[in-house]
């Protein structure tokens, strides 16, 4: 495994996350494809053996039951110290005031119901999952400043919304002294590169960490255009709408330098993410065993100019999605 710190911080994380909204209770509703504690065990074993530390989760991810699976696995198979812990705050978890967004009530609230759940008395990373509309950003991130100066958050972040956006919310930190966020976690990949347009520029210029995910589309890069489905790409509506025919020549591309190198799909893809100097690390979700051993054996593939060149070349223009 391969180390580095989040942004300009001082925070050390693995070069790859294991992203964990695949594990959780299939029958609240969120993921029909998520893993209850037995069938996700394999995959916490593995990212310990591995050395994967940077664990990233969110309320919402099975609502609620992904915090608390992640919570015992860090109490059975390592340390609360050696792990570096993630999740996220703004989508509905009840339809009271403090259910949703990013108003101080409902930080103060849903922060209490995360460590709660995740069973530790603090979090490493705390990130907004999207841009609040309906909340000043001054009180999002006044609210933001007095959990990191209480303790029971130690960086913050944020995902998923315009360059502008963001931008606004650093700057209001600046103006009254609070906590700036250190890294993005936004979408990025082969197929979906509209990141690079504005975000990726702000983020090197203020020292933040991009943190992407989908880094495989999806699964789209992982595998040759109309392969066998997975159970999520048979359940994930999301997916679906974003990603159609017309991207399948990026497919293509990866599977011809997969098919010359003998490696899989999913390392070339990766190899190209993490190029990219301004990702800290992406994130990785693991439904199979070998989607953590191909994400850590991508560290070591080092893509040549032409394939580079291969890779990106076919990459059509999008509308930015994921986000309002």
């Amino acid at each position: 495994m391969e180390y580095t710190r989040l942004g300009s911080t001082g925070l050390k994380i693995s070069r790859i996350a294991l992203g964990c909204m695949s594990f959780g209770d299939s029958s609240r509703g969120f993921t029909e494809w998520a893993l209850d504690d037995a069938a996700a065990e394999p995959f916490f074993r593995q990212a310990v053996e591995s050395g994967i530390t940077f664990w990233d989760t969110a309320n919402v991810y099975g609502f609620g039951t992904s915090e608390e699976i992640v919570g015992r696995a860090i109490k059975e198979y390592t340390r609360r110290e050696d792990v570096v812990l993630a999740t996220k705050v703004h989508f509905p978890m009840h339809d009271g005031p403090g259910g949703r967004g990013l108003s101080r009530k409902a930080i103060m609230e849903q922060i209490d119901a995360s460590l709660e759940r995740l069973g530790t008395d603090y979090v490493d990373l705390y990130q907004i999952h999207r841009f609040d509309y309906d909340t000043p950003v001054e009180e999002t991130m006044e609210a933001l400043h007095d959990l990191v100066k209480t303790g029971k958050v130690r960086y913050i972040g944020a995902s998923a919304m315009w360059a502008w956006q963001f931008a606004k919310m650093q700057h209001a930190a600046d103006l009254n002294g609070w906590t700036r966020f250190v890294s993005m976690q936004d979408q990025y990949s082969l197929m979906y590169r509209e990141e690079e347009r504005e975000m990726f520029g702000l983020l090197a210029d203020q020292g933040v960490g991009a943190i992407p995910f989908s880094p495989l589309a999806k699964g789209r890069v992982a595998r040759p255009w109309g392969g066998a489905q997975t159970m999520r790409s048979a359940n994930d509506p999301v997916g679906a709408a974003a990603f159609s025919d017309a991207d399948k020549p990026v497919a293509d591309a990866v599977q011809q330098i997969s098919e010359a190198r003998g490696i899989p799909m999913a390392q070339i893809a990766l190899a190209w993410v993490l190029k990219n100097p301004v990702v800290s690390a992406p994130i990785v979700g693991a439904t199979k065993e070998y989607h953590l051993s191909d994400a850590v054996a991508a560290l070591d593939v080092v893509l040549t100019d032409d394939e580079v060149f291969a890779l990106e070349a076919p990459y059509r223009v999008r509308e930015p999605n994921g986000f309002q």
